[in-house]
């Protein structure tokens, strides 16, 4: 019987393979069926932009890749803002329809695109903007338009940034389940929530103030692309004047109401078309895969961008963290490269583990040694992610970026109070004084906080030496403006820790001027997985991927931070060089 069993069990493990490598051999040959061939883009077509996807700085796609679209969890910015440029010079492109709802991308990120979409209004092409309901975040999007209209039963929101920060010191004591903190910076409120059961003044300043700074910079935008006055479009928020798209016409946020079929007329009207004339849409992800075969910058040298995205971990890294290994891979292959003549680092990170991040900082000292290095900072470049950053020749900020936070913590788990009403006793044996350092069934020593304090301000003082070396401050001058406090671009602009507001074609520009490139290309950096690995990684762990990329899809990205938030700290070890708290700003 038990030959019998084993013998079924492998004949339905062959049965399991050969069904898996039959449907990605099925998936492998639809892909080839849908090529670039397959795709032509039509005389007086509209690229149609919308966003479906989170966004990432960068996603690694390989064209020859046929596994990496199925398994894309995210959109690129770079090859979003590289299809609108290649879009600005199409002969058979008259205009972009920007139809998206629900943007899932950072502010900075946003900004970046906006930008990109004045740069195509300079061609004389038209960008108009239709929404069922405007976000925030959508509408400031849709601001840069030449005209913006809105479904007559929708609505919008505009009325100032927000943020909220939840406090669990009563459920630590109710639940017997606390975090032993230790930190360094009053401003480091990452930790502040597990002390207090409500916002610190200091911490309530420095989020009104960031808040307020990406408002300036948001609303400065809109100004300018609406021909409103900064006064009036506060007015606006403060008495929610764009509540109803009856009210948003009447306040001037938006051109006018129409159903989705009138918005067409105006589109057929703007390309030239009778009233039963076929509109050419080309949506984004279509046009994409022809303009990544496109290259706007060629040349012999290069200039390299190496992408650090994500949490700070120790480890090896990937599309979603920051690991020491591969960035020192992509670090080490840039110096050895003898045709890349510049380097663009490009942060969007939190911050993390502040080991891995001064090895990090340790490499790009030595590449910087040889070739010239300018930062590029997107959404957020804080603590760990300024660290990374603060040695480069020159560092690029958006205006809405959030940096600084230039400060350490500790966090430990505790469950004593927990051990002790439901009658766990812990007991330890050692050899030592100090071998039993610390126990999670054990209230923290008095001892164990002192070693763990004097590491937290070891790291403290070698961050701030870092920043001092990096910016040519004083200690006592990067300690005035440290202390953990969050900064945005602006601001970090006016207080020396940036050089320059602008964006990463900014930085890469800058870049190629110090290496005196007149003509370039791009390599860009880290080498992610390919698709198939990733699948294969996926089936293996029981499709984890997929179910995060499908969280994010069907219910937003606010509810997949959700998720991430209520994950163990898991790679969150030693002391941490991170972003002060999960700001999210709506």
């Amino acid at each position: 019987m038990r030959f019998l069993r084993n013998l079924l069990a492998a004949i339905l493990g062959c049965l399991i393979a050969f069904g898996i490598l039959f449907i990605m051999f099925m998936v492998f040959v639809s892909i080839l069926g849908s090529t670039d061939d397959a795709i032509s883009i039509k005389e007086d077509s509209v690229l149609e932009l919308q966003f479906q996807l989170p966004l990432a700085d960068y996603v690694g796609n390989d064209e020859v890749d046929p596994f990496g679209l199925m398994m894309q969890q995210s959109q690129g910015l770079d090859e979003i803002l590289h299809a609108i440029e290649v879009a600005k010079n199409d002969g058979n492109i008259r205009g972009i329809s920007l139809s998206e709802n629900f943007l899932m991308a950072g502010w900075a990120q946003t900004q970046s695109i906006r930008k990109t979409l004045e740069d195509f209004k300079q061609s004389g092409k038209f960008v108009y903007a239709y929404g069922d309901y405007y976000l925030q975040k959508d509408y400031y999007l849709a601001s840069v338009a030449d005209s913006i209209f809105l479904n007559p039963v929708g609505a919008m929101d505009f009325k100032g940034l927000s943020s909220e920060v939840l406090f669990y010191k009563e459920f630590q004591e109710k639940t017997g389940i606390k975090m032993e903190v230790v930190r360094h910076g009053k401003y480091k409120s990452a930790v502040e929530p597990f002390l207090e059961d409500k916002m610190s003044e200091a911490n309530r300043d420095q989020i009104k103030e960031l808040l307020s700074s990406v408002w300036k910079s948001v609303v400065n935008g809109i100004s300018e692309s609406r021909h409103m006055d900064v006064t009036q479009l506060n007015a606006i928020a403060d008495t929610l004047g764009g509540r109803t798209p009856e009210y948003a016409v009447r306040t001037g946020l938006i051109d006018g109401t129409l159903f989705h079929d009138e918005y067409e007329e105006k589109l057929r009207h703007a390309l030239g078309l009778d009233a039963d004339g076929r509109i050419n849409y080309v949506s984004l992800n279509d046009y994409t895969k022809k303009s990544n075969l496109k290259k706007l910058r060629t040349g012999k040298d290069k200039v390299a961008v190496i992408y650090a995205q994500g949490d700070i971990l120790y480890g090896e890294g990937n599309q979603e963290y920051i690991g020491q290994e591969m960035m020192l891979r992509a670090i080490r292959r840039v110096r050895d490269d003898d045709r890349i003549k510049a380097v663009v680092l490009r942060v969007n990170s939190p911050g993390g583990n502040a080991l891995t991040s001064d090895i990090i900082w340790r490499g790009l000292e030595l590449l910087k040694q040889e070739k010239p290095l300018v930062v590029s900072m997107g959404n957020v470049a804080a603590s760990g992610g300024y660290y990374i950053a603060v040695g480069a020749h020159k560092i690029f900020a958006e205006p809405t970026t959030i940096t600084g936070s230039i400060g350490v913590f500790g966090t430990i788990p505790n469950v004593h109070g927990l051990a002790e009403d439901i009658g766990i006793n812990a007991e330890q044996v050692g050899t030592h004084k100090n071998s039993i350092d610390y126990s999670f069934f054990e209230p923290m020593s008095d001892g164990f906080r002192k070693v763990v304090k004097e590491g937290i301000e070891e790291v403290y003082g070698t961050f701030l030496d870092r920043v001092a070396q990096g910016r040519g401050m004083t200690v006592a001058e990067v300690d005035s403006i440290a202390q953990g406090r969050v900064w945005s671009g602006v601001e970090a602009h006016r207080l020396g820790l940036v050089d320059e507001l602008g964006t990463l074609e900014d930085a890469i520009e800058a870049a190629a001027d110090m290496a005196d490139m007149e003509s370039y290309g791009i390599k860009r950096l880290p080498r992610y997985k390919t698709g198939l690995e990733r699948l294969l990684e996926d089936l293996e762990g029981s499709g984890a991927g997929m179910r995060a990329s499908w969280i994010q899809r069907e219910f937003g990205e606010e509810a997949y931070q959700v998720m991430q938030q209520l994950k163990p700290n898991r790679g969150k070890k030693g002391i941490q060089a991170r972003l002060p708290f999960d700001l999210n700003i709506k």
